[in-house]
């Protein structure tokens, strides 16, 4: 089973827009020195709409290097509303699960979003992620739907990106078996933990990434505590980094702190405010 705290890279660009790859390789290798138990590449955050082909194939490479180097899991965004296109990347990717979003836009019907993934489920190579995030793809889907879906032999878990709702109680409540839930809303990533999350795929575990390990391990041992000590304060620093489009935020404390180049982002996003950037750090 997937478990612990994912981090879905950003990726880091020069002066000259270029792709930073050495910062992309330093940034990956920090947040898995500081215990993460892998990567995502190519995820939202990492403004995967915005690269070319043979900027993501990089991106991969940098990421899959990385990993195997820490003994981390990777995790690979591919995903498309046509299931033949989707099949098509999972056939020839090298990971050791693919994140695949719903199907957004279209608006299927969860009948639908049972077939596409019942196609992607007899297609893949790798184990599947269920992106389940609503509010960017139009599409709910429920607990029994999450459950049929997790009964499927290639689909190892969800990332669940819609908060604290009935849907992840019930969900958490009564899980198909060697299935993951991952908590993919950073705010509510304690709550979900304490229901019985398997951990969680975090843009805000690039910072205090120690942190979010810690909060995972604690509710895992059961010391209440600590875990709601640290998922107070964690969830004060998400709701800053989230303040603007996701991942601006996020590339204005890296690059303050040192870690990345610039802070810049690909239109249609424009770099945070200096005031969030500010409110963010003093969150820290």
């Amino acid at each position: 089973m997937l478990a612990g705290i994912h981090v879905p890279l950003i990726t880091p660009f020069a002066a000259d827009g270029s792709v930073d790859l050495a910062g992309l390789d330093k940034l990956a290798h920090h947040v898995l020195d500081q215990g993460a138990a892998g990567l995502v590449a190519l995820g939202t955050t990492g403004e995967t709409a915005t690269l070319t082909e043979p900027e993501r194939a990089a991106v991969v490479r940098v990421a899959a290097r990385a990993a195997r180097e820490h003994g981390a899991t990777l995790i690979v965004g591919a995903g498309s509303a046509d299931p033949r296109v989707t099949a098509d990347t999972l056939r020839s990717l090298r990971a050791d699960a693919a994140l695949v979003t719903v199907p957004s836009f279209v608006r299927p019907g969860e009948r639908g979003v049972v077939a596409y993934f019942e196609a992607l489920a007899a297609a893949t190579a790798v184990p599947l992620v269920i992106y389940h995030i609503p509010y960017r793809t139009g599409q709910n889907v429920g607990a029994e739907t999450l459950r049929h879906l997790g009964g499927l032999p290639m689909v190892a878990g969800v990332k669940y990106a819609s908060g604290l709702d009935a849907t992840a109680v019930s969900l958490l409540g009564d899980p198909p078996q060697d299935f993951s839930v991952l908590a993919g809303d950073d705010v509510f990533v304690s709550p979900l933990l304490a229901l019985g999350a398997a951990g969680g795929i975090l843009a805000s575990a690039h910072l205090a990434t120690r942190d979010f390990v810690e909060l995972a391990g604690a509710w895992r041992a059961g010391d209440v505590l600590r875990a709601r000590e640290l998922g107070a304060r964690l969830a004060r620093v998400s709701v800053t980094l989230f303040a603007e489009p996701n991942p601006t935020v996020l590339k204005g404390v890296l690059h303050a702190q040192g870690m990345i180049a610039t802070p810049e982002v690909r239109l249609p996003l424009l770099p945070a405010g200096r005031a969030s950037v500010e409110a963010a750090l003093a969150s820290l």
